[in-house]
């Protein structure tokens, strides 16, 4: 198993993680690389996230062999067998704490720029990085939560070597992982991209978890589509011109960062929004139906049913926002008989994959490309002359596949909220 990415770490490990969404939890990440794994995390079961920042306590004269770790709070962790085999005075390990706390506080302010920490005691706190390798670091997180009150501690992390519970279980009281393979060299191998993250990422993520806590989410609605049930997010602002479905794509789903952006952006245009899991999450772990889009356009079709029989939905024209390979999904539900879906929209879609139903698609769809992403560029230009639907292709200059750089996330909601507000608009039905 390997993971293209952090985000998607945490979007499996959340899966995995389901059954402490009542426990009231709070998600402690280890930066800089634990933080992208706990925000999807923290979004999944509707928990705080805040950040352990441990700063190791070196020998004086041998600094790479530590003697202990200290927390925020006055959380400390001594090894008292290093101290007296290092035969380090008081004097020198207070001298040492001293210096490394004030090097704690100074990261840990600038991480939360004001914000107090997140308070743990009493509570059970799921303690996150991106992976395990020798424990250590881990550990000494896990220990310092422990002092700063937590009831419960569960170490959660998407890959780990097969022995991590025998080096940690002592010290936690549960541990996840959904990967622990027998060869184990170092937790990069285990991911796509593991590029460092940057205290920039980190803050942001912070930041959109601390505003997230203050504002009251929509309530999360089940819809029993293809014999499961999936969760979904239903945002309706009064006076709605239409309702969007979101087809995620790559086993992502309602929880997707860049999605939920773009759907706040709708919202703000004045467009109802549904965001949800076309796949369970025992499904997610299967890459046959992650890529199967037959599969996702049945289920985008009878969920699209479904909300569109509610009261609250009922008359509003629909249009779909696909995503990857969910962009082909949209289009094989567009194309089904009977739905009327009055427009589609596809960011770095994969409409390709809609196959033959692309000539059977009436309503009209825009295709938004990075310009940087060449190959889908191109697949998309050879599905819009194959759409029997008025189709557009917009370009966003160098962007790529995920629309990362800056300000082209922005460009792709503002294409989507024009388009839908064009073809979802009383005046043009």
């Amino acid at each position: 198993m390997y993971y293209p990415d952090r985000e998607e770490a945490g979007r499996r490990l959340a899966a995995e993680l389901q059954r402490w969404r009542g426990a009231d939890p709070v998600v402690v990440a280890l930066p800089r690389g634990g933080v992208p794994v706990a925000a999807p995390v923290a979004r999944a079961l509707r928990a705080p996230l805040d950040i352990c920042v441990i700063r190791k306590l070196g020998v004086p004269f041998q600094p790479e062999l530590g003697m202990g770790a200290i927390g925020e709070g006055g959380a400390r962790v001594v090894n008292d067998a290093v101290v007296r085999g290092a035969r380090v005075s008081p004097e020198q390990l207070a001298e040492v704490e001293r210096e490394e706390r004030a090097e704690l506080e100074r990261r840990a302010e600038r991480y939360r720029r004001g914000r107090s920490p997140v308070p743990l005691a009493g509570r059970t706190v799921i303690v996150v990085d991106d992976g395990v390798a020798t424990g250590s670091t881990a550990l000494a997180a896990c220990r310092i939560v422990r002092a700063r009150g937590a009831a419960r501690v569960v170490l959660a992390v998407p890959v780990a070597p097969q022995d991590w519970a025998a080096r940690l279980g002592g010290d936690v009281d549960d541990l996840v992982c959904p990967h622990t393979p027998a060869r184990f060299w170092a937790i990069g191998e285990f991911y796509t991209d593991f590029s460092q993250t940057s205290d920039a990422e980190v803050i942001a993520l912070l930041d959109e978890a601390a505003a997230r806590q203050q504002q009251p989410e929509d309530p999360e609605i089940t819809l029993e589509a293809g014999g499961v049930e999936l969760l979904g997010v239903l945002t309706r602002p009064q006076d709605a011109l239409g309702l969007v479905l979101f087809a995620h794509g790559s086993g992502s789903g309602r929880l997707s960062p860049r999605n939920r952006y773009v759907a706040g952006e709708l919202n703000r245009a004045g467009l109802a929004t549904l965001l949800f899991d076309l796949l369970t999450p025992a499904e997610e772990i299967d890459r046959e139906k992650v890529f199967d889009t037959e599969l996702l356009g049945r289920r985008l079709a009878e969920v699209t049913r479904l909300v569109t029989a509610r009261p609250d939905c009922a008359g509003l024209p629909v249009g779909y926002f696909g995503a990857s390979t969910g962009a082909a999904a949209a289009l094989r539900a567009a194309a089904e008989p009977g739905l009327r879906v009055a427009a589609v929209v596809s960011r770095g879609g994969r409409p390709d994959l809609a196959g033959p139903v692309l000539g059977g698609v009436s309503a009209p769809v825009l295709l938004i490309v990075g310009g940087a992403d060449r190959t889908v560029l191109e697949l998309n230009r050879r599905a819009e002359a194959q759409l029997g639907a008025p189709a557009s292709l917009a370009v966003v200059p160098d962007a790529g596949h995920l629309f990362e750089e800056p300000g082209a996330l922005e460009a792709v909601a503002a294409l989507a909220a024009d388009w839908f507000a064009q073809h979802l608009s009383p005046v043009a039905r």
